[in-house]
């Protein structure tokens, strides 16, 4: 049923928690994970005042970030016996990932929503509502809260 299964992570503890469902689905199905980790243009207040070259260097410096913290999860998957690539992309979050879907041919996408709702998700928007919205295969969206 599934061939490939992209999981979107942003570097979160809550965001890792789709990693256990996303894992037995692999399992079960024979599939192989794409892990995915979006890095964003860096916010003007932090790179305020520098010169242009910092601002390249915050960027790389994410991406450097990123890079590894998706290679010690792809670790984690193949010493499991799972077949796992990932990859490290710059821009904006839906549409990457809806890019990266299409790109690697995905058959589900799963992902975490951090259960934000009322003014909070209006302020700060939700990628998986913008994915919901323009997704054209399967998705599964596991709600995380914090814990009180």
């Amino acid at each position: 049923m599934y061939k490939t299964i992209l999981v979107p992570l942003d570097g979160s503890r809550r965001a890792e928690y789709v990693l256990q469902h996303a894992e037995k689905l692999a399992l079960c199905y024979g599939a192989k994970l794409f892990l995915i980790r979006v890095v964003t243009p860096p916010k003007a207040i932090e790179v305020q005042n520098s010169p242009p070259e910092s601002f390249q260097h915050l960027i790389d410096k994410r991406i450097g970030e990123a890079d590894m913290y998706l290679d010690g999860l792809k670790g984690e998957f193949m010493g499991r016996k799972i077949e796992v690539k990932s990859k490290v992309v710059f821009g904006s979050v839906v549409e990457e990932i809806l890019d990266a879907a299409e790109r690697e041919k995905a058959d589900l996408i799963a992902m975490c929503s951090h259960g934000r709702s009322g003014l909070s998700r209006l302020f700060y928007g939700s990628v998986a509502a913008g994915i919901l919205n323009r997704v054209d295969r399967p998705l599964l969206v596991v709600r995380t809260r914090r814990k009180k």
